[in-house]
């Protein structure tokens, strides 16, 4: 017979994987269907939802439950990443490379119109003349 501890201790870790499934299915795209899913979450996340052990253990069994073949790294800084590391389907990675590619054309392109509108802004000063030459 189970003791009362235990049950409490599988129903307190049952919630925590629902909170971090939550967390998990919030963050995904749905034309991504699925894939590239990642969860970041601060030390400080992380210590609200207990130990660290535990919310990784919790977080890889999220995954298991969203399909995900979940991964978890926590960093110095306490900070912990949690992963879907499925490989997509060609339809999924060939949107995810557009996206990608626009999202770096939009930075070149806001970078450019910066410097043009810094260059046309400028203050145009005559040039400087030689004191010595007349005039």
């Amino acid at each position: 017979m189970p003791s009362r501890k235990d049950e409490l201790a599988e129903r307190r870790f049952a919630k925590l994987v629902d909170q971090i499934k939550a967390m998990m299915s919030a963050g995904l795209k749905p034309e991504d269907r699925g894939f590239y899913g990642q969860l970041v979450l601060t030390r400080e996340a992380v210590a609200d939802l207990g130990e660290v052990a535990e919310v990784r253990r919790a977080a890889r069994a999220a995954g298991r439950q969203v399909g995900w073949n979940a991964r978890t790294h926590v960093t110095n800084d306490g900070t912990l990443f949690i992963i879907d590391d499925r490989d997509p389907p060609q339809e999924v990675r060939d949107l995810a490379a557009r996206r990608s590619a626009e999202a770096v054309s939009a930075v070149i392109a806001n970078a450019q119109a910066e410097a043009r509108i810094r260059r046309t802004s400028a203050p145009s000063t005559p040039p400087l003349r030689n004191p010595d030459e007349g005039l």
